[in-house]
């Protein structure tokens, strides 16, 4: 290797230990170009059907955006936050049902039930306790990243200045990123970033409809089987439902232990009720609004979420179904295709042997690659 060689092989490791000690400022500005992307989405609407300037379209969609943060602020936040916090007060309640319910059985089971060995047979609070601490050792760092009030709302506050500025002027950030690239190849990866935007666009667009139709199901279901803070749990869903595999898990906690408080039967029913939901929403309602989007293949979708969750903790988890489009887009655009299946030039081809050639006649017309 040159000298060169060493130089950029050196400043590229240098990039990248830089990049893993900020990487929550790399996530953050993901998450700003992710959000400017979707905003984008609607600026070029405004742009292209109103014949607008860019400032008014951006200075409309962000007041629509504001509109929109202001009447779920004022309507629905404050419902949602009475019943959360009710919500909270009422699981301890349901751990307690819980364990009550499962001492009685273990004293008086049913006599169709056989009878246990009762020395082989854990303590239901053995058995709390260590759920507990599973959950903490799971969920600690995920609560952690939540714990901090002023940490929260500076990252928020960012999030939104980098959004702004990105919306402004994407076009300047976009040749700024190409710069990065060699000069043959930078066509070429302006097509790929086209191709991430539509795939991160049909993405969110996707769960966001998704993520709707759970939530309206869920209120509807509960609703219907009684089950208080029905409207809490919707939007809870609704959320969670951002976070494939791991969401619709989460979600079902708290209803079920609510339901718990009034019978085991309705508990039965709620978990019956999100099956059905989760069911509806997987293979009829997911694959009709989500055609042209990203198909990740579930094993995939799960080793992404463990591996950007494992590294880059909390926020890699929030975000790692875009990570894992954006990945997958460059995977076949700039390694599959433009690596793996690229066609050998023709010095490199080595020569057929004149025995191995078909003969061709002398009446035959030549071919239209070939010379007269």
């Amino acid at each position: 290797m040159k000298l060169t060689d060493w130089i950029s092989l050196a400043c590229l490791g240098i990039a990248l230990v830089i990049l893993w000690r900020f990487r929550q400022i790399v996530l953050l500005i993901f998450a700003a170009v992710v959000l400017a992307i979707a905003l984008n989405s609607l600026v070029r609407r405004f742009i292209n059907r109103l014949d607008w300037k860019r400032g008014q379209a951006v200075l409309a969609t962000m007041s629509i955006v504001w509109l929109s943060s202001l009447l779920v602020l004022v309507l629905v936040l404050p419902l949602f936050i009475s019943q959360f916090q009710e919500l909270l007060v009422l699981i301890p309640s349901g751990f307690e049902q819980l364990g009550q319910w499962f001492d009685a059985f273990n004293t008086n089971p049913p006599e169709w039930f056989p009878e246990p060995d009762i020395d082989l047979l854990p303590d239901f609070s053995t058995l709390l306790e260590q759920a507990t601490s599973l959950g903490t050792r799971a969920f600690g760092n995920f609560f952690n990243f939540f714990s901090s009030s002023v940490a929260i709302l500076l990252q928020m506050l960012l999030l939104a200045v980098l959004t702004l500025m990105i919306l402004a002027d994407p076009l300047a950030y976009r040749r700024l990123l190409l710069r990065l690239f060699p000069s043959f190849y930078r066509r070429r990866a302006d097509h790929i970033l086209a191709r991430c935007e539509a795939a991160l666009l049909n993405w969110l667009g996707g769960v966001a409809i998704n993520s709707a139709f759970v939530a309206t199901l869920s209120f509807t279901g509960l609703v219907l089987l009684g089950v208080p803070y029905a409207f809490a749990h919707a939007v809870l869903t609704g959320i969670f439902n951002f976070i494939p595999n791991i969401g619709p898990t989460l979600s079902v906690i708290f209803p079920v232990f609510v339901a718990l408080l009034q019978s085991p039967g309705k508990a039965l029913a709620v978990i019956v009720l999100y099956l059905l939901i989760q069911n509806l929403e997987s293979y009829w309602f997911g694959p009709m609004m989500m055609q042209k989007q990203v198909a990740l293949l579930p094993a995939a979708t799960l080793i992404a979420q463990i591996f950007f969750a494992t590294f880059l903790g909390p926020l890699g988890l929030i975000l790692a179904l875009p990570l894992a489009v954006i990945c997958k887009v460059w995977i076949e655009e700039a390694w599959i295709i433009d690596v793996l299946e690229r066609e050998e030039p023709a010095a490199l081809v080595p020569a057929i042997p004149a025995a191995d050639l078909p003969a061709i006649s002398a009446a035959a017309p030549p071919a239209e690659d070939q010379l007269p």
